[in-house]
């Protein structure tokens, strides 16, 4: 495949981030101005612990960052991660520990509240390591940008001027937007009290606008205060386009709740002289009961768990597929994610460029610069190490996983197939905490029983070395006997989950047997004889 013939499929590729990059190639069909990187932006609220659903910008953004580069032919980007860390804490989040500590600083910038956990010089700080910490594991190219840095620092201090100035005409912008006794206390900024540290929610007189000083009541006194060098934070929606530009950002995406924030933030940056950038809105994510996913509830799943339950990969398809679709999120939906992931990446070496840029595992082995993996296969899947660490019960250990796949894999060693080694001990964990207590093998009855000794008289006839395609025709031929009674092929598929493995579904039973071992099977079967 040729640059020129990746570009063309490109060029008219359904997959969302090429539909999504040729938004900016429409923007600047010439590079942007000066020669500048066009730049990306993600940002993150600090105020509970980083969860899938921050994670998730970062890699959406940086798939149409690649898809750009596609798209341009390598014009320069940069990907910013910017956290609002100058933002009041509104309440304490209920997953960390101190809680009564962090109450006493309510209404303070996240980074000037004392850090719960004891390891870093305040709360943002603690969070934004955490998620600093997961997108370097992943190795994402990004620069770490921190509101409390710029304000500090008076980075923003020219866009707090532009702010001021034009106070009058943002005011006519957002008052419209608000409940009548909100308008009455309404103002875009919001100084920071200096008796009590906290930011205020009052309303705001500009004195001065190049200078930066307001006047303001706090707590019950008349303040004339300078709001720059980082005595003052922006209100929500005139931070954003504040950030849009004074950042110069060119594409940032949001969830589903922050529609109407995208139009207002749109039109305020037009008043600061700028504009707001391309973006796509998504879904939002739900938890297991349908709900709305919370930082400050922490009913999502973390990256971590995640992690534990599945691979980097299988995360990474989640969060590609159907970002404008709602979905649920929860650790039922890891299995299934880890197979497809590598079912993708297996078909990508044999499709044709058309159908690789539509496949996840293209844009996904991209992600931080293609080291290839195209065609790529495991030599066994995700739900069939499920099954086989189920029989073994919650107590297995890695080394006896690692036993049986001698019986099915090559070369059977963690060293020889490291990404499996990833799915045993995720297999492991995944068993002894979710399966496990639910499995349940049930009694046969007479027909399954007769069933279930055909078939340990077949295996007992059968080679060590039979491959599971030829014990997956075992199966079927006793399954299809009309002598044992099943109406259908699944009806016997069922009563070999039930009562071997004790779960309502399983795996290709030849797979698994050759998988387990034709001795261990029958051991299984007289189990479910006695």
């Amino acid at each position: 495949m040729t640059d020129a013939e990746l570009h063309a499929a490109a060029q008219v590729s359904k997959a969302w981030p090429f539909e999504e990059a040729r938004k900016l190639l429409k923007r600047f069909p010439d590079g942007k101005p000066g020669g500048e990187p066009v730049l990306f932006e993600t940002g993150y609220g600090p105020s509970g612990l980083p969860h899938i659903g921050t994670f998730q910008e970062v890699l959406r953004t940086t798939l149409v960052r690649r898809a750009y580069d596609v798209l341009s032919g390598g014009a320069p980007t940069r990907l910013v991660a910017f956290s609002d860390d100058m933002d009041g804490l509104r309440k304490v989040p209920d997953n960390i520990p101190n809680q009564g500590l962090l109450t006493a600083y309510l209404g303070h910038p996240l980074s000037r509240i004392p850090d719960p956990f004891n390891k870093y010089e305040s709360f943002a700080h603690h969070n934004n390591a955490m998620l600093r910490e997961f997108l370097d594991r992943f190795g994402f190219d990004y620069e770490f940008v921190s509101a409390s840095d710029r304000y500090n620092s008076g980075g923003f201090d020219d866009a707090l001027r532009g702010v001021l100035r034009n106070f009058g005409a943002i005011m006519d912008v957002m008052l419209p937007t608000l409940r009548e006794e909100r308008r009455k206390t309404y103002s875009p900024v919001l100084p920071v009290s200096p008796k009590t540290h906290q930011v205020l929610q009052v309303p705001v007189e500009v004195v001065d606008a190049e200078a930066g000083i307001v006047r303001f009541e706090d707590h019950g006194e008349m303040v004339e205060s300078c709001i720059l060098g980082g005595n003052a934070k922006l209100q929500w929606k005139v931070d954003w386009a504040m950030r849009w530009v004074a950042l110069g950002v060119d594409y940032e995406m949001c969830g589903k709740d922050l529609t109407d924030s995208v139009r207002e933030s749109g039109k305020i940056a037009r008043v600061l002289g700028g504009r707001a950038p391309e973006g796509l809105i998504y879904e939002l994510f739900l938890d297991e009961k349908g709900e709305k996913i919370s930082k400050s509830k922490g009913n999502g799943l973390t990256i971590d768990q995640w992690l534990t339950y599945g691979s980097e990969e299988s995360l990474g398809l989640y969060l590609f597929r159907e970002p404008k679709s709602a979905k649920q999120l929860h650790v039922g939906v890891i299995p299934r994610a880890v197979d497809e992931y590598w079912q993708f990446r297996e078909k990508l070496a044999s499709q044709p460029i058309e159908q690789q840029l539509g496949n996840p595992a293209w844009h996904l082995l991209r992600t931080n610069g293609y080291h290839g993996g195209a065609g790529d296969r495991l030599p066994v899947t995700y739900g069939l190490l499920l099954n086989l660490v189920g029989v073994l019960g919650r107590h297995a250990t890695r080394d006896q996983v690692w036993s049986y796949l001698a019986n099915y894999v090559e070369d059977a060693t963690p060293e020889a197939h490291p990404e499996v080694e990833v799915l045993v001990e995720a297999a492991l964990a995944y068993n002894r905490d979710f399966i496990a207590p639910t499995l349940h093998r049930r009694k046969p009855d007479a027909n399954e029983a007769l069933a279930l000794t055909a078939l340990d008289e077949e295996l007992a006839a059968t080679s060590d070395d039979a491959t599971g395609e030829e014990l997956q025709n075992i199966v079927y031929e006793i399954g299809k006997d009309p002598h044992y009674g099943f109406e259908q092929l699944r009806d016997w598929f069922k009563c070999l989950y039930e009562t071997l493995l004790g779960s309502s579904q399983g795996p290709r039973m030849g797979s698994f047997i050759a998988l387990y071992g034709i001795a261990n099977t029958r051991k299984l079967i007289a189990e479910a004889l006695a």
